[in-house]
């Protein structure tokens, strides 16, 4: 059996692990539920077991380590998560070292939106350049900036918060303290804010509205060229500010993209001269759910081959 390590995909109910060969195959994995009530201590047991469970499948091989995502900033020196509204029991909770100790190897803890921009680095849209950058379309929306095949932490660890990228000045507040946060007027939940005070139906979900949108609902259509005009506003900034070969988005909402995408691209035409000028690619990322798990399992396999080399 070939090398292999482990990702660990930590969300606020579901926590997901899969063993993946250093090449790059996924070889097995395993789902569990993340326990909350009891603790930090609660969660590093489930993480240990799920991690254990494959590890155990997988002895005859060499394990080169463990790679968990999760939401929320992280200390990287520290390997403290902080300022997670969904793991709220794990803030400042020095969950790597926890789990290192009871595993007996090496563990990093990373972003989930930076593990998703690594996995489509390693395995995804992204394995034919170098320097790339992830929107995570979801509830909220995430990032991750990959810069010379490598996840960009900055200072302490807390780079890439795409999210909050102010595309409305003076626009919706956000739970970050600003205002006209890009997640606030093209997320899932901003579509269905933008629903509720259209009144388009009582309590609909951004499913519902993209529904609406394919049955020739103008209204719900107008909601998606909303969305796409702050997402290529963002998008035309990142552009600017990076000038990398590749932006890719990735989530739920991508179901949506024929509506959305118009005007994001109308957008980023006009306030991106690089942009026009370029072979700038705009992409829908290809691995989903998965990407998280492949980019989390890559971080200790990608901290071997630098030490080899």
């Amino acid at each position: 059996m070939p090398e292999y390590a482990i990702g660990v995909d930590l969300g606020g109910t579901n926590l997901k692990a899969a063993a993946i060969a250093s090449s790059g195959e996924m070889l097995d994995r395993t789902n569990a539920t993340t326990d909350l009530t009891e603790g930090p201590e609660r969660v590093v047991d489930d993480i240990v077991a799920c991690i254990e469970s494959l590890r155990d499948r997988f002895a005859g091989s060499r394990l080169a380590g463990a790679g968990i995502g999760v939401p929320g900033f992280i200390r990287m020196a520290e390997g403290f998560i902080v300022g997670s509204h969904n793991l709220p029991p794990l803030n400042n909770y020095p969950i790597r070292d926890a789990i290192e100790k009871r595993l007996g190897t090496q563990v990093f803890l990373e972003n989930d939106a930076n593990a998703a921009a690594l996995g489509e680095k390693w395995m995804g849209a992204g394995r034919d350049v170098e320097d790339l950058v992830l929107l995570t379309l979801g509830t909220g929306i995430g990032g991750g900036v990959i810069s010379r095949g490598r996840v960009m932490h900055g200072f302490v660890g807390m780079a890439a918060e795409l999210g909050h990228i102010t595309v409305v000045p003076n626009g919706n507040p956000c739970g970050c303290g600003n205002r006209g946060c890009v997640e606030k007027h093209a997320s899932a939940t901003a579509i269905e804010s933008m629903a509720n005070l259209l009144a388009l139906g009582q309590n609909l979900s951004a499913k519902d509205v993209y529904d609406l949108a394919v049955a020739g609902e103008e209204r719900a259509r107008a909601i998606f060229k909303t969305m796409g005009q702050c997402l290529g506003i963002a998008i035309a900034s990142l552009i600017n500010i990076f000038n990398y070969p590749l932006y890719l988005m990735s989530g739920g909402v991508l179901a949506a993209w024929d509506y959305f995408y118009p005007a994001l691209l109308d957008e980023v035409r006009w306030r991106s001269f690089t942009f026009r000028n370029t072979n700038t690619r705009i992409e829908k990322a290809l691995l989903g759910s998965e990407a998280g798990l492949y980019g989390a399992a890559y971080l200790p396999v990608q901290a071997q081959l630098t030490t080899r080399h």
